[in-house]
Formats: structure tokens, C-alpha cells, sequence
């Protein structure tokens, strides 16, 4: 037997030479396999090619990150500033004046002084505008508050009106007759919320705010206890009908002041009720700069939107007064108006389109609600006096 088939796979021993295998074609027997080149391999002067033209992606893809993380620390702030800015242009949400005097007073003491109601309406339109988002915005001098119009506008407006409130209830209501004497606290009120509304150092405008609202509770406090004999509420046809008379001033002066955007004196006699032809030596009012008519709309719809409270909050307290004058109706017309003069606004921009064009006219249509609120005032001014 052969030493194959006894071992069919014999290991090479140790000091004999295995057999040389085949040689690849264009060798010679013996000699060295001829190395293969790898297709990726080269030269030096190629691989410093190849690693030069590496470096430059690297390098923009490194710089292009760096430019994204420089713009991104940029412009957050700046979307931020943006959003917080729209949060703080809301206009404020209208509260029910029946229930806010009940909040502050109860419910027994809130319907049976007379006064709590319109006292208490003054007090919440003087917090909202301390308290809502961002608070008193007119007197701001760092960003966002600084680099808004739209919403100081709107707190000037709702000041004014705030301010002719407080001023009648010193006045008029709050005074049997002419030689009685004014109550302390609602004299302080005034005083308070007169002060100048950019000011914003020592003192701020907020901080008189504050103290003249804290002085309108203090009366409304004294209202209610009936221990202090000056503190009265007089619910009188002429007391309202002295206020009424400031409100129809007020009305007629931004119904004019919206008109104007659009500089047509015939439209704006037609929205006023006032002849377009001018008299000798009468105001003739100038076409509203564009950059401005946002700023004469909300500061109009702030003041519908303080005097929509305070008309409420008189119909309760005269509402007897009402009654015997006939003049219900009158009042619920001016609410009407006045409801829809400040709607909620889902428009972004301030619309300022002429006739029947493409956009619309928004200081138009708020001119046209304030016009039909002023035509109800003055009937109702009318039924108080021959009703």
C-alpha cells in the first residue's frame, strides 16, 4: 500500500521543501510572484494631491456650521422679541361689570349701593391696564415695548376715557349740588391719573397709576360703608347728561381723526354729520400720514373699548333714571355700537383702502360705528333733558 492511501493528506515535514505550485503567466519557475498594484494606491505626489483637495469640503462644511450657529444665536432672540411683542398687542378681554362689582363687593352690597357699579367698572379698566400682558406699555424704553405703537395707543385711548370717568364721578356724580364739597379720595384719583403717561422715572407713570386707583377703591370702600357722609353717588339726569356731553365731544374728535385717513372732506362730513364745505376760519383737518393711522385706530378702539364699560355700568346704576325718561333704548344702541367698534380685530395690519378697491378701510368702519354711538348720545342726551 502506497504511503498516499495511508495518509491521504500528509503534512509537509519539517526540513523538506514543498513543491513550487504554478506559476502565474510571464513568470519564471522559482522566482517571486510579481506584486499587483491596488487601484487606489499611488504615487506620493497623488496622494498629497488627494489629500488636498479633502481639506476643502472639511473646511466648508466647518465654516457653514459656524455661520448657522451664529445666525441662529442672532435671530432667536429676535423671534422671540417678535412673539412676545404680538402676546402683548392683544387687545384685552371685556369683563361683565355686573359680576366684576359683585367680585369686589359682593352680591348684596353690589346691588343695593348705588354707584358700585360704575365705581367698581373704573377701578377694573385702571387694573387692566396695570395688569394685563406687559403692563403699561407707554412709557417703555427697552424692547419689545419700545418698538411698539399699536398697543401704547390703544392704553392712551383707554386712559382718556378712564380720566373723563373719573373726572365726572368728582365733578358731578359723586355732588348734590355746587357748593357741596368734593370727596378726598376721588380728587387724589384725579390728580393721579392725570400724570404724564411717558414718564417713566421717579415717579413712573405706574406708580401714580397705582396710587390713583388705590384712591378710587378707597372711595368705592367708603361708598359701600356708608360711614362717610361725603362719599355719595348721585344718579341724576343731569349728572349724566354733563358726562354724556364730554362723551359726544370725545366721539365727534375721533370719528374726524379716523375720516382723515383717507383725506375726503365730503366723507368725512358724511361720517361726522358735518357739512364738507368748510366755514371761514373753520378746521379743516389734513390727510393722516400713512406711518400714523394705525396709531389714531387703536387709540380710538381703546377708548370704545373703557367707555363700553362705563355705559354698561351706568345703565345699571341709572338704570330708574332710564325708566322714567324713556331712554332705555338709547342706551342699548350705544352699547350695540360700541360692542362692534371693538371686535376683536383678526386682521394683522390696519387696512387703509380708498372707495371699493381690493382692501378695505378699517379706520372707515370703526369711523362709522363711533358715528352711529354719537348720534345715540346725542338722543339720549335729548330724552334726558325733555324726556
Amino acid at each position: 500500500m502506497s504511503n498516499t492511501l495511508r495518509n491521504p493528506n500528509p503534512l509537509p515535514r519539517r526540513g523538506v521543501p514543498r513543491a513550487p505550485s504554478a506559476s502565474p503567466a510571464g513568470s519564471t519557475p522559482g522566482s517571486a510572484p510579481l506584486p499587483v498594484p491596488s487601484p487606489a494606491a499611488g504615487g506620493p505626489a497623488e496622494r498629497r494631491s488627494s489629500a488636498g483637495a479633502d481639506w476643502l469640503p472639511r473646511l466648508g462644511r466647518g465654516l457653514t456650521s459656524r455661520y448657522s450657529l451664529i445666525a441662529a444665536a442672532l435671530l432667536l432672540p429676535v423671534a422671540l422679541l417678535f412673539a412676545l411683542g404680538g402676546w402683548w398687542s392683544l387687545q384685552p378681554a371685556k369683563f361683565d361689570v355686573v359680576a366684576n362689582a359683585e367680585s369686589m363687593l359682593g352680591a348684596e352690597r353690589a346691588d343695593t349701593v348705588q354707584g358700585a357699579t360704575t365705581v367698581a367698572a373704573a377701578v377694573q379698566v385702571a387694573e387692566t391696564l396695570l395688569r394685563k400682558p406687559g403692563g403699561w406699555l407707554h412709557n417703555d424704553r427697552l424692547p419689545p415695548g419700545v418698538l411698539m405703537d399699536n398697543m401704547p395707543a390703544w392704553e392712551y385711548g383707554a386712559l382718556t376715557e378712564l380720566r373723563d370717568s373719573v373726572r365726572a364721578m368728582r365733578n358731578d356724580f359723586s355732588r348734590s349740588q355746587t357748593q357741596s364739597i368734593e370727596h378726598e379720595a376721588l380728587k387724589n384719583a384725579d390728580a393721579e391719573l392725570s400724570f404724564d403717561p411717558n414718564a417713566w422715572f421717579l415717579p413712573s407713570a405706574e406708580d401714580e397709576y397705582r396710587q390713583g386707583t388705590a384712591a378710587l377703591r378707597s372711595y368705592l370702600q367708603a361708598l359701600v360703608s356708608g360711614r362717610d357722609s361725603t362719599a355719595r353717588f348721585h344718579a341724576r339726569a343731569d349728572n349724566l347728561g354733563a358726562y354724556l356731553a364730554v362723551v359726544e365731544k370725545r366721539l365727534g374728535s375721533y370719528g374726524q381723526r379716523l375720516t382723515a385717513s383717507v383725506g375726503d372732506a365730503e366723507l368725512t362730513g358724511a361720517l361726522t354729520g358735518a357739512g364738507f364745505e368748510p366755514a371761514a376760519g373753520a378746521q379743516v383737518l389734513e390727510r393722516t400720514a400713512w406711518n400714523a393711522v394705525d396709531d389714531v385706530f387703536f387709540e380710538a378702539r381703546g377708548y370704545t373699548w373703557a367707555l363700553l364699560h362705563m355705559m354698561k355700568a351706568l345703565s345699571v346704576d341709572f338704570r330708574k333714571v332710564l325708566e322714567d325718561k324713556n331712554a332705555e333704548v338709547s342706551m342699548q344702541q350705544i352699547i350695540r355700537d360700541l360692542e362692534q367698534a371693538s371686535m376683536r380685530k383678526w386682521s394683522p395690519v390696519v387696512l387703509n383702502g380708498n372707495g371699493f378697491g381690493v382692501l378695505a378701510n378699517h379706520s372707515l368702519v370703526l369711523a362709522s360705528y363711533i358715528a352711529r354711538a354719537n348720534a345715540a348720545v346725542l338722543d339720549l342726551r335729548v330724552l334726558l333733558q325733555r324726556g
